[in-house]
């Protein structure tokens, strides 16, 4: 469902496209994707994540139409979709997620009208950079905006979460949602996922982010993300026997799941101590952009990837090999996986002055170790969802 980074979209373009597709004049929507500098499987433990948006999006082209239906069509797929909102239901591929966001609005209490939808995105598939949130916030944006009722943005996040739970059978957080409504340019986003307090990070004028896609994604990463989930809820419920005030993971510090290695399975023990560390390295990687620390920045960086891969076991070769031709170019600051693992991309944080010799660096030991070549993207973090008129 996206372009690659050398076809950007405009909205000029996308307004002439929908408006050939759906017969008439249309409202434009656009939502972002994501890369989440830190803090990686800690929003589903009500934990603490750092991500911003990126300059990449999913528009969706809107106008009302008579009766109940929603009608829905994509630039990249072929399929199209109809169905009643008085009928909303699990689809298949794209269209899912556009009827679980309708569901979960609808849910909410917005009354929502019938509409004609025409989908296009730039935001890499598959990679880690959350095209799914983006194409929920943008169809939940345009539903909602349509339907003439007051909202809240977070009947949009709300929404995006039920579609992921209910209809695409995705356990996730809350974060990408999230950030795809809130982001600010220019800023990271510093979520509490427990009671969605938050605040700008911004991000030190010494420093770009680059994001590379290794341009793989393994098969069993959805599965996989599910597991993680349950091994942690696991891991909860048995240190609640001695602590029962233990809401999640939230909860524990380093030293208490230390002191109670023993009671926990070693696969169990793993996967809670990477959340408990990785929540902490998000608030110290706060302090740092606001210092502009980038040396402490590396190690939490790094520390993050080895937890990931060691710990919970959701790196894979290809990004272990991205980020270790990242360190190795020029102007690298810090980098890591990023992403819900075993493929996707990593986020760098490089000197501006020398993103292009990075690029080039990157893509060069990347297709030397594997024979791929590498999707390499400089993004400024961008603002989050709109209407365009």
């Amino acid at each position: 469902m996206s372009l690659s980074s050398s076809q950007r979209l405009t909205p000029a373009a996308v307004r002439e496209m929908a408006g050939a597709r759906l017969g008439g004049p249309v409202r434009l929507f656009r939502a972002p994707g994501r890369v989440n500098l830190i803090g990686e499987h800690t929003d589903y433990n009500l934990g603490f994540v750092l991500p911003a948006a990126i300059d990449r999006y999913t528009y969706v082209a809107a106008r009302p139409r008579a009766g109940r239906e929603l009608r829905m069509a994509s630039a990249q797929f072929p399929e199209t979709f109809s169905l009643s909102l008085d009928q909303l239901k699990p689809l298949r591929g794209w269209g899912n997620y556009l009827a679980g966001v309708a569901d979960g609005l609808q849910a909410q209490g917005l009354p929502l009208h019938a509409a004609e939808l025409f989908v296009t995105s730039e935001v890499p598939y598959g990679a880690g950079l959350s095209s799914s949130a983006a194409l929920e916030i943008s169809t939940g944006l345009a539903l909602a905006s349509l339907s003439g009722a007051s909202f809240d943005p977070l009947h949009l996040v709300r929404a995006g979460q039920h579609a992921e739970h209910a209809f695409a059978g995705t356990q996730s957080g809350v974060m990408d949602q999230f950030i795809s409504t809130f982001a600010r340019a220019g800023h990271a986003l510093r979520l509490d996922c427990r009671n969605l307090e938050w605040e700008l990070v911004a991000l030190p004028a010494g420093c770009a982010l680059v994001i590379c896609n290794t341009g793989v994604k393994h098969e069993l990463a959805g599965s996989e993300y599910n597991q993680r989930r349950q091994e942690c809820e696991t891991g909860v419920d048995l240190l609640r026997r001695d602590r029962p005030e233990i809401a999640s993971l939230r909860d524990v510090t380093i030293a208490e799941l230390t002191a109670h290695q023993a009671d926990l399975p070693p696969v169990i023990f793993r996967r809670c101590r990477h959340i408990v560390t990785e929540n902490q390295r998000v608030l110290d990687a706060g302090r740092a952009f606001h210092d502009g620390d980038f040396a402490r920045l590396r190690r939490l960086f790094s520390a993050s990837h080895a937890s990931m891969r060691d710990d919970y076991e959701i790196s894979c070769r290809e990004l272990d090999l991205m980020v270790a031709a990242a360190e190795a170019a020029p102007g690298f600051l810090a980098g890591r996986m990023t992403g819900g693992g075993f493929g996707g991309c990593t986020v760098n944080l490089v000197r501006p002055e020398l993103v292009e010799p990075f690029r080039s660096a990157t893509a060069h030991a990347y297709a030397q170790a594997t024979g791929r070549e590498a999707e390499i993207i400089a993004t400024p973090a961008a603002a989050g969802c709109e209407e365009l008129l």
